[in-house]
């Protein structure tokens, strides 16, 4: 299978909050805090945003360790603050425990978290583009001057 033939997740919506992500044969499922909607079955898209970079940075770490025989354990815990305007992750903070790291390698060791993909991405930034592909546009009216997908 080509590499670019597994960069494809498909989000399905599976009642109420919750929808259900496939990515190449796994299954993750989505939900939303009672309070927000949900019935808080599973994480939100938002802690897996920050799973995301907790885990990448995990991964890089023990990997960087283990290539040089050193004891390659690495956990991290992931805190974050939210902003508006727009409504977005304003700041992730990593605590990152690796027992591994000689004090010679600390700061060669940090460079490697840092240069995690998911790390590089939030500090250049991703081009997002959407596609609507919907029947009711093409054939609901507008209603007062509004598109079918204005907000409410």
């Amino acid at each position: 299978m080509a590499d670019n033939d597994r960069r494809e997740v498909s989000v399905t919506h599976d009642g109420g909050s919750r929808f259900r992500i496939r990515v190449r044969g796994h299954e993750v499922v989505v939900d939303q805090p009672v309070d927000a909607g949900g019935d808080d079955t599973a994480p939100t898209p938002t802690e897996l945003f920050v799973a995301s970079i907790a885990s990448c940075t995990a991964f890089y770490g023990r990997t960087y360790l283990s290539r040089r025989g050193l004891p390659d354990r690495v956990d991290v815990v992931a805190r974050w603050e939210v902003a508006a305007k727009p409504d977005r992750v304003a700041r992730v903070s990593l605590r990152v425990e690796a027992p591994g790291v000689p004090a010679d390698r600390v700061d060669v060791f940090r460079r490697v978290l840092e240069g995690c993909l998911v790390h590089n991405t939030l500090k250049k930034g991703c081009d997002v583009r959407i596609e609507l592909q919907s029947d009711v546009h093409k054939t609901a009216p507008a209603a007062s001057g509004g598109t079918p997908f204005d907000p409410p």
